[in-house]
């Protein structure tokens, strides 16, 4: 099952490869990674996405909660959150089939953010789901090259 979790943590050197150092050693693997600031400088929040039964997850979160730099832990998994993603996706696009990809562009809200003779680059934002939607109906048009940011998750009140 996947998993979303957050961390709070201090905002200080070294705290990320200390944190990806206990997934590694413990063999789990990180599906998704992103960290960033939080509202206040000295705190950065991670949010990481992975695959597991419940008993790996409760490992990890009681791991998580011994380092040092961490402040808090929450699964969002479950919970009502607010998750996002950024994709940048470019695809080859001749003359003749580029109304069909701006078609797909405009139904998801996607903005063209390259286009040369032969490609077109999208960027899209959503969540997890609906990126999975673009990419799967551009994948006729032959994807070049694609990039995803990690999810961002926030809980709801």
């Amino acid at each position: 099952m996947m998993h979303v979790i957050s961390v709070k943590v201090e905002n200080r050197f070294g705290v990320l490869a200390r944190v990806a150092g206990l997934f590694s050693a413990r063999g789990y693997n990180i599906d998704s990674l992103t960290v960033s600031q939080t509202e206040h400088s000295d705190i950065s929040v991670m949010t990481i996405v992975l695959t597991g039964d419940d008993r790996i997850i409760e490992q990890v979160k009681k791991q998580l909660n011994k380092l040092i730099d961490v402040i808090k832990v929450t699964d969002l998994t479950g919970h009502a959150s607010v998750q996002r993603e950024l994709a940048l996706v470019k695809v080859n696009a001749s003359p003749a089939k580029r109304t069909e990809v701006f078609q797909i562009a405009e139904i998801f809200k996607a903005q063209i953010v390259d286009i040369s003779l032969k490609t077109i680059a999208l960027e899209v934002t959503g969540d997890p789901e609906r990126i999975d939607s673009f990419i799967e109906l551009l994948r006729p048009y032959s994807i070049k090259e694609m990039i995803r940011t990690g999810r961002v998750s926030m809980a709801r009140d």
